[in-house]
């Protein structure tokens, strides 16, 4: 078992990419009053996503094809494919085999399929409370959270490490208008040019938990500020299982049919 410390919390938190491959799970966002509810889900990394509401409606199921950077040169241009960073590099692993530093390359990307918003990009793969960023200089800064307490707990069933934490000057989100942890310092910078989006009070702090075995960000919950509970709850109901392709392929609509005849569509008179 990983000995529990705020540097094994932010290595847990940057290793998700590298913990799992297929999951299975439920998600709801308490106290959002923009969610539009509880969704279950199932996804394959690196492309494959499909989301069912909780009573079993269809909302996604597609396969993500890769982003291509483009690359110029003297003798012209050319594009390549982003790889998917568990599958084309290897990082540095601490002793208790959590990830040191992660590999970072031009031609890298980590981001699941995503669903409505980059926060759920950000709750599968959480590096954005590991890693910090200097706001002013650009480069990479430590310390994106200030830690308040971190206790061991059960979320769902499963092992999970709970953190009480407050964003620091550093915290870099994965998108800033949709961050995990809201702050007055990234909405000063996200809404610059609309100040009518930064809000009167802000949390005291934030309950964070990562489910111990694969890296996910299980919860979020605000303490204190305008919205005390709202954040997202993750329930896992399995890892790793085989999923098989035609999860992820959306059912054709079949032609309506009225009587014995065909029902033209519009314009098809």
């Amino acid at each position: 078992m990983p000995v529990r410390s705020a540097d094994a919390f932010a290595a847990l938190a940057r290793s998700s990419p590298w913990r799992w491959s297929t999951l299975r799970f439920t998600v709801s966002w308490p106290a959002d009053p923009w969610s539009t509810g509880a969704v279950r889900a199932w996804l394959r990394r690196p492309d494959a996503l499909r989301v069912e509401s909780v009573d079993g409606a269809l909302l996604r199921a597609e396969r993500t094809p890769p982003s291509t950077i483009g690359i110029y040169g003297p003798d012209g241009g050319s594009t390549r494919s982003a790889e998917w960073a568990s599958q084309a590099v290897r990082p540095r692993l601490r002793p208790d085999g959590f990830v040191a530093e992660r590999p970072d390359g031009p031609f890298l990307t980590y981001d699941d399929p995503m669903h409505d918003n980059y926060h759920w990009v950000a709750m599968l793969d959480p590096a954005e409370l590991a890693d910090g960023r200097d706001h002013e200089t650009g480069l990479p800064a430590a310390g994106p959270l200030e830690y308040r307490s971190l206790s061991e707990v059960e979320h769902a069933g499963r092992p999970a490490w709970e953190a009480l934490v407050v964003p620091t000057a550093t915290y870099e989100p994965r998108c800033g208008c949709c961050p995990l942890l809201r702050s007055r310092e990234v909405d000063l910078l996200e809404y610059e040019d609309r100040p009518e989006h930064v809000l009167d009070a802000y949390p005291d702090a934030f309950r964070v938990r990562l489910d111990l075995q694969t890296g996910v960000c299980v919860l979020t919950e605000e303490i204190g500020g305008l919205s005390p509970g709202k954040g997202h709850d993750v329930r896992i109901e399995t890892v790793d299982e085989p999923m098989d392709d035609a999860l992820f392929v959306t059912p054709r609509r079949r032609p309506f049919r009225r009587g014995s005849g065909w029902s033209p569509a519009p314009g098809r008179q």
